[in-house]
Parts: C-alpha cells; structure tokens; sequence
C-alpha cells in the first residue's frame, strides 16, 4: 500500500509543477508535467484496484 501512497504523492508534485509552469507562461513543459503526472495517478489507480481486489 505504500507504493499507492507514494506514486499518488508524486503525481501531486507533478500537478503543482504543472501549476507553476502555467503560471510562468511555459506551457510546453506544463504539457510534459501534465502526462507525468497523470502516468503516476493511472499507476496508483491500477495497483490500489489491484489491492483491493485480491482482499475481496
């Protein structure tokens, strides 16, 4: 379970980042941070499903 912690707590630090590069005007790299961030919420996603369905 502390894996789905921690790819969830990476994810964040890729949205806040994605949040200042907004906010900088760097919008490239806003995209890269956005596709970061969201691969590491799919891979907290899918092993906390995966957790909890063996515990079913």
């Amino acid at each position: 379970m502390r894996h789905v912690y921690i790819r969830g707590i990476m994810g964040l630090i890729w949205v806040a980042a994605t949040i200042v590069s907004v906010m900088s005007g760097n919008f490239m790299m806003a995209v890269l941070y956005v596709i970061l961030g969201g691969a590491f919420f799919f891979s907290a996603y899918k092993t906390w499903k995966k957790d909890n369905k063996g515990g079913r």
